[in-house]
């Protein structure tokens, strides 16, 4: 017992620095932020409570609310189209094709952009000017038209284009694993039974691979929260204030606007819902007991 005893503590001891900085790096600082959002602190951090007048203005602000807005817009579209197409790529792979390993990194490829590189490329292809519209009434089609990130009703369904582009292929890899290891043998039942394949996809394969998709879903949902280097980077909000996110609400209020209490406070939210996301999947991974077998 005292080897494990003494083992255990000096376990602890090189763990230290690790826990110094979880608790004063981490919790300490989101502890502040929230200490800071419950103040009227303008360029600087200031001891003046004023209690929830910075979340009553923060919901009261029609900026705040259409970033709100477009990210449920964007998130419901990027989240729900990247599992498609990241599943539908997935057992594109899972056929035993030709090349598979050059499909796998050209496909799995733009997920090692950033979010900046993947706004401006995107950009590019689809400004008026010389992307697609432009190379097309070149062509000779003088009156085709496709200007949706000029259109403050259509750029943010662009975004939410984009951002699938960039993250299919992170859920092309997860449920790629996740087919490679459904037991064979289903899908010899399965053939001799004479049930299609597409029903033994739908009522057997999407089942297995729930946790997959659990999972893929929580990275994606997390992305979603934080978005904001691909709107700057693609629309910078715009046109006017269109494809406003709450990610960009915080930094302009932070560092241009210079109003830190209500930057604090927004932050707080955007907190509250990760936390809100990871939560019911860290209970379901971590603490959830196995039911016992009767």
């Amino acid at each position: 017992m005292k080897p494990r005893f003494l083992r255990f503590w000096m376990a602890q001891v090189a763990l230290t620095p690790a826990w110094l900085i979880v608790i004063f790096a981490y919790v300490g600082t989101i502890l502040w932020t929230i200490q800071i959002s419950f103040t009227s602190s303008k360029v600087f951090p200031v001891s003046n409570y004023v209690g929830f007048s910075q979340y009553t203005r923060l919901f009261g602000s029609d900026r705040w609310i259409i970033s709100v807005q477009n990210l449920a817009i964007f998130g419901v579209i990027f989240i729900i189209g990247c599992l498609v197409l990241g599943f539908l790529l997935a057992v594109f792979l899972d056929q035993r094709i030709r090349a598979e390993s050059m499909f796998r990194t050209i496909f799995l490829y733009p997920y090692a952009l950033s979010f900046i590189v993947t706004g401006l490329v995107w950009q590019w292809t689809l400004n008026p000017t010389l992307g697609i519209q432009q190379t097309v009434r070149n062509w000779g089609f003088e009156s085709f038209t496709f200007d949706w990130l000029t259109r403050g009703d259509r750029a943010i369904y662009v975004i939410a284009i984009a951002g699938m582009w960039q993250a299919s292929g992170l859920v092309m890899a997860i449920l790629l694993a996740g087919l490679r290891g459904v037991d064979t043998e289903l899908w010899k039942a399965a053939k001799v039974d004479g049930i299609p394949t597409w029903r033994v996809y739908v009522h057997i394969v999407i089942p297995i691979l729930a946790p997959m998709f659990v999972t893929a879903t929580v990275l994606l949902a997390t992305a979603v929260v934080k978005v904001y280097d691909l709107v700057v980077a693609l629309t910078n909000g715009g046109p006017g204030i269109s494809t406003e996110v709450p990610a960009k609400f915080v930094i302009e209020y932070l560092f241009q606007r210079q109003n830190l209490g209500l930057a604090t406070a927004a932050s707080t939210v955007m907190m509250i819902t990760v936390l809100c996301v990871l939560a019911p999947w860290l209970y379901v991974q971590y603490f959830r007991q196995p039911r016992s077998a009767h």
